[in-house]
């Protein structure tokens, strides 16, 4: 039988008793499937309920073949090796005893002589070099991402599934990945926000509040078609909202006309022209036509708030948060951040950069790249105080906000709105409401705890305090702020950071992030932070 996945009336339940999917019909066959939606609507979920990891509240998960599961979130393990990853600890000790002679005849039969050259070769597709009794400890998040993605590959399982696999790449792993994907020809169902990685899927699947919907063909197709939906979806809200209008004028006339006809024909009863049989008669029929009129008019005016409220909420599934800031009137010759020969490590002789110097003058826009390891997070936790410079000295001359990969500017214990009013104790509770709506935190959603809110949530969170109030810092840090934002909210985050006229510094390797943002130029730490560059 073909390898394949089916999901049947497919719903599960959150343990808060939010209802996060609900009667999901989806197959699954060998092609190269991206899973995505905003941040919260169940993705992961999915993922898990199609590796058994969790057990739907109704319906049924079939699949045929063998899984390969790449979870969202890698932690360095304290124990093992890259050799444990690839289920080959054993089998390499027998290698091991059969090179020093003390393998028996029986061990020589099962042993597997290509192992360590096929291992090689996964390891070298994912462009990770280490030897197989490398410590995972010691590998960097990265380094650890290209590890498990080559056990999985060289497991040559029918199906992928992956949960944000570029995520904690630098440019060449997240190429590697591509690569990987671009030559796979079995399964795979890919969640990510990685819009190269999305272009190479053969078909994107879209979950929202209300359904997964499956879209044949990448990336791109599935953005012309959203667009196309988004424009007929604003078209039906403006034809039930003249509908809507239409049916409150007529209802009104009616009204209107009804009440001079009622008064006529009490003016007539009064002087006694008519038979009183007559008017009572007249009057019965007047008002069993007037409560049909009426009856028939609410129907109407029901049918027509309901297709508009339809068409609100397909725009509100469709159309992203919008990013509106206020301007921080940062002059252009007013140096923001000095940076002069400072070094810093995490241990004795031990560096992790030497002999820095920088300077970030005006609103610019500097992108820090460099590979995995390279001291990124490092020189951010020093520009933030978080790290003193061993050497050298560390200035910032004006507010700064920085978003690293926890933003950890948030109390956990607090809910959204409390931490808006924290960081802006002079914004009315009006503002604070209207701010974090924008944002799409509308209503109860703005008193959810930050420790229950996913990483994308999280972030948008963050810059929805921290933006979203009246006087925004003029000098923002980010530490890969794409890397658990829905596409959409990415988007949104580049136009409102594109209107931005502070001063920006960002860590990350996604590309398409960084053009749109509008970089005017580029610190690599690979080349620079060690020898006195990055001017």
């Amino acid at each position: 039988m073909p390898a394949s996945i089916t999901l049947s009336h497919l719903s599960w339940t959150a343990p808060d008793g939010r209802s996060l999917l609900s009667d999901i019909d989806l197959n699954f066959g060998p092609e190269r499937t991206g899973l995505v939606g905003r941040n919260g609507v169940g993705k992961t979920t999915l993922i898990n309920l199609i590796s058994g990891a969790l057990q739907p509240h109704a319906g049924h998960v079939t699949v045929h073949g063998s899984l390969g599961l790449l979870r969202q979130t890698v932690q360095a393990e304290t124990r093992g090796t890259i050799a444990s990853l690839f289920g080959a600890v054993d089998a390499l000790a027998l290698l091991r005893r059969a090179e020093t002679g003390d393998a028996s005849a029986e061990d020589l039969a099962h042993a597997d002589w290509t192992l360590e050259a096929r291992m090689a070769s996964a390891l070298a597709k994912l462009g990770l070099d280490a030897p197989p009794d490398t410590l995972l400890w010691s590998l960097s998040g990265g380094q650890n991402t290209r590890a498990r993605l080559a056990a999985l590959v060289f497991a040559e399982p029918d199906f992928l599934l992956l949960d944000e696999p570029t995520n904690n790449l630098d440019r060449d792993g997240r190429d590697a990945v591509l690569g990987l994907l671009a030559g796979w020809r079995g399964g795979a169902i890919v969640v990510s926000h990685d819009r190269d990685l999305l272009d190479v899927m053969d078909a994107i699947v879209e979950l929202t509040s209300l359904a997964a919907t499956r879209y044949g063909g990448n990336w791109s197709r599935y953005r012309e078609r959203k667009a196309l939906e988004l424009a007929a979806a604003r078209r039906d809200l403006a034809d039930a909202e003249k509908r809507v209008a239409e049916i409150d004028r007529k209802a009104q006339e009616t009204a209107e006309k009804k009440a001079r006809k009622d008064g006529a024909g009490k003016r007539k009863r009064a002087k006694g022209d008519m038979p009183r049989i007559l008017m009572n008669g007249l009057k019965n029929r007047s008002e069993e036509t007037s409560a049909s009129n009426a009856r028939l008019a609410e129907r109407r005016r029901v049918q027509a708030h309901e297709e508009a409220a339809s068409a609100r909420e397909r725009i509100e599934i469709l159309q992203p948060f919008s990013v509106v800031l206020p301007p921080t009137r940062l002059p252009a010759g007013r140096t923001v951040l000095a940076i002069e020969g400072a070094s810093v490590g995490y241990g004795p002789g031990r560096p992790i950069l030497r002999d820095v110097s920088f300077a970030l003058v005006g609103p610019e826009r500097v992108a820090i790249t460099g590979p995995n390891g390279s001291g990124k997070t490092t020189l951010l936790a020093l520009i933030a105080g978080h790290r003193q410079p061993w050497s050298g000295s560390v200035r910032v001359m004006t507010e700064f906000a920085l978003f690293d990969q926890q933003v950890s500017l948030l109390e956990a214990s607090l809910s959204i709105r409390d931490n808006f009013r924290r960081i802006n104790p002079e914004t009315s509770e009006n503002a604070c409401r209207s701010a974090l709506a924008r944002f799409m935190f509308r209503a109860d959603a703005a008193l959810q705890p930050v420790s229950t809110l996913s990483g994308g949530q999280l972030l948008r969170a963050g810059l929805a305090c921290v933006l979203g109030g009246p006087t925004p810092p003029a000098f923002l840090i980010l530490d890969e702020p794409t890397n658990h934002l829905d596409i959409d909210s990415i988007e949104a985050v580049e136009a409102g950071l594109r209107a931005y006229d502070g001063a920006l510094l960002i860590v990350s390797h996604d590309e398409a992030f960084l053009e749109a943002v509008g970089i005017t130029r580029r610190w690599d730490l690979a080349t620079d932070a060690s020898n006195g560059g990055g001017r």
